[in-house]
């Protein structure tokens, strides 16, 4: 495929893009996980907020994979790819206190903000149409964190 940017631009930019698209899969996973098995005082408010989390991942998932795929680099979403590559420390299994679904969701959208703002600096250079989505995803994943932080005090 015909790519609109120079070979190491794309090679870049396709990494930034493809660590996005691991970590946003990885977090709409752990969030439905916690989503489904939350327990606790605050289980309503916090089972809900947990399904926002997984509506941006799923939404900018699919934005990110496009990208890619828009600029000539195949995205990888499969199950065994998150898992392997992943740097999120995701969830265990079985019912989850809601203090410690907020703790979890803080922890994995913290982990990702970071990532995502090196992905930002990277794509400066690399590609400006990259940066701006990532931007916009950033945006979105902090005004989570905040909530969730929110959550812990």
């Amino acid at each position: 495929m015909q790519s609109p940017l120079h070979d190491e631009d794309r090679k870049a930019t396709g990494e930034a893009l493809q660590g996005s698209l691991v970590e946003l899969l990885d977090i709409s996973l752990i969030a439905k996980q916690a989503h489904w098995n939350i327990v606790g005082p605050r289980f309503r408010s916090i089972h809900l907020q947990l399904d926002e989390v997984v509506s941006t991942a799923r939404t900018y998932a699919d934005t990110v994979a496009e990208r890619a795929a828009a600029i000539g680099v195949s995205p990888d979403g499969r199950a065994s790819t998150v898992a392997e590559t992943s740097a999120l420390s995701g969830i265990g299994d079985g019912w989850v206190k809601d203090a410690d679904a907020v703790a979890v969701l803080v922890e994995a959208l913290g982990t990702t903000i970071r990532n995502m703002r090196e992905r930002i600096d990277l794509t400066d250079k690399s590609d400006l149409v990259t940066q701006d989505i990532l931007i916009q995803l950033t945006s979105e994943l902090e005004k989570h964190y905040w909530m969730f932080q929110a959550e812990q005090q």
